[in-house]
């Protein structure tokens, strides 16, 4: 009985965990990114806390770091004068086109460049990737005259801020990364099972990628979001703006009043930092994984 007890006090002496040394350079190390952290932060506390602040606290200098008071009027001041609705259901719509769209053509080109054989694949491929290193500004007038009344003739129309955007070299690189993580012995055992490409793909790939595929998602729908160059070359019409070109126009008319311009800021920014957020999980793996093979 004696021993049993001396057993049991052994052990749990054995599993207590130990005690961490202190560490000076764990403490520097924590404070740093802190101080990073408190860097990349303050630009939003910043917009946040001046959009509930009055007119002449948000003018006056040296500035508050904190409200006197809170105006949270200001957020519906802001919307009542220009027309957001309109100008969110236009990103929504723009943006979700151009996510779907570069889904279907990313997933398919990203399948045939990891799994199937065929002349040309890797100068193809190759071709691919050098479009990553050519800056959006060299291709913007070849794609203005090509939507232009010479060509296509989608001036003032939404398919003028979707169609350049359906494909991604991008987004095929991450998809065929990840694709080519997955064995091919469970190709061959589909194989001998009688599905073909496309089943394979629909019925085992895409249900195991769904990590990548909310990355890849994620990224396109923030790129069309917050595109501004491009929208503002296209477009001329109020009812068919995005969200961005309705702040370029909101600030031009109440630059001066900063609270507005600030409100309007944060509830134009604040559907992307919760939708980061949902999907920052799934971001994160899905960049892990993508790199496994190459």
């Amino acid at each position: 009985m004696l021993a049993s007890r001396g057993d049991t006090t052994d052990a749990s002496a054995a599993v207590k965990p130990r005690r961490r040394p202190f560490r000076p350079s764990s403490v520097l190390k924590h404070l740093w990114l802190g101080s990073l952290a408190a860097l990349l932060v303050f630009p939003f506390y910043w917009m946040l806390t001046t959009a509930f602040k009055d007119f002449f606290e948000a003018s006056q200098f040296p500035p508050t770091l904190i409200p006197r008071e809170l105006h949270p009027e200001n957020f519906a001041t802001a919307w009542s004068e220009a027309p957001w609705a309109r100008y969110f259901l236009n990103t929504i719509l723009v943006a979700t086109s151009v996510t779907i769209g570069t889904l279907i053509t990313a997933t398919l080109a990203a399948y045939a460049f990891a799994r199937m054989e065929f002349k040309g694949k890797s100068v193809i491929f190759t071709l691919v990737l050098a479009t990553l290193m050519i800056p959006n500004e060299a291709t913007i007038i070849p794609n203005f005259v090509i939507m232009g009344r010479r060509y296509l003739n989608l001036y003032d129309t939404y398919w003028a801020q979707i169609l350049p955007f359906v494909a991604s070299g991008f987004s095929i690189f991450l998809l065929r990364q990840f694709f080519l993580s997955f064995p091919k012995e469970l190709f061959d055992a589909a194989r001998i099972d009688g599905a073909g490409h496309l089943r394979f793909l629909w019925s085992i790939l895409l249900p195991n990628s769904t990590p990548v595929l909310v990355t890849v998602a994620l990224f396109n729908f923030l790129a069309s979001w917050n595109a501004f160059l491009w929208p503002l070359l296209v477009t001329s019409k109020d009812e068919l703006r995005p969200v961005q070109l309705g702040v370029q126009v909101f600030s031009s008319e109440f630059g001066s009043q900063y609270h507005l311009t600030m409100a309007a800021a944060t509830f134009v920014i604040l559907p992307v930092i919760v939708l980061f957020l949902v999907a920052q999980r799934q971001l994160i793996q899905g960049y892990a994984r993508a790199g496994i093979r190459g």
